[in-house]
């Protein structure tokens, strides 16, 4: 009861290029994503909005995930980013806007989810593993970006992890 009175207080929506700088902010409040340049996120917001959603509540941004479908994967929605508001978080709101945006009729040729994780990231395997259970399908996860691909040298290996398929199509 608790969550489903805190979920009717959030809007889930595709987000607007007006919403660039404060998805930004929150991703940088996260400090445990990787922060890309504001542009990006004004890119996202833009040209990639069916594809991402932000979770709004009282006028703030406290939720976003960016993804895209790669254009030799039809059927694959590539996560790039899930982002929570550390108010937010453990109430389940990573996972309600998966569902979101898989519910959208841009995802509706989706059988697959891509991302990468790195193994220290423990919420968000946890989130994904939890979606896989939910969505009553599995999972495989394998290397992705070794460490030694990373420029500075400071970053964690990126795993690959693959939910699905989902039958049928979301």
């Amino acid at each position: 009861m608790r969550k489903e009175k805190q979920f009717k207080s959030l809007e889930l929506r595709s987000p607007r290029i007006e919403d660039g700088g404060a998805v930004w902010q929150l991703v940088k409040e996260t400090r445990s994503l990787d922060l890309n340049s504001p542009y990006s996120y004004l890119i996202l917001c833009k040209f990639f909005n069916k594809t991402c959603v932000v979770a709004e509540h009282n006028g703030q941004i406290v939720g976003f995930i960016s993804g895209f479908n790669p254009p030799e994967k039809p059927d694959v929605l590539f996560i790039w980013q899930v982002a929570v508001a550390e108010s937010q978080r453990k109430k389940g709101l990573g996972l309600r806007m998966l569902k979101t945006l898989l519910k959208r009729p841009e995802c509706k040729e989706v059988q697959f989810l891509e991302l990468t994780v790195n193994p220290s990231n423990h919420p968000a395997i946890s989130l994904y593993a939890k979606l896989a259970r939910d969505m009553e399908t599995s999972y495989t996860i394998s290397e992705c970006f070794s460490k030694d691909m990373f420029p500075a040298g400071n970053h964690e290996p990126e795993l690959l992890y693959r939910i699905g398929p989902f039958f049928p199509a979301v």
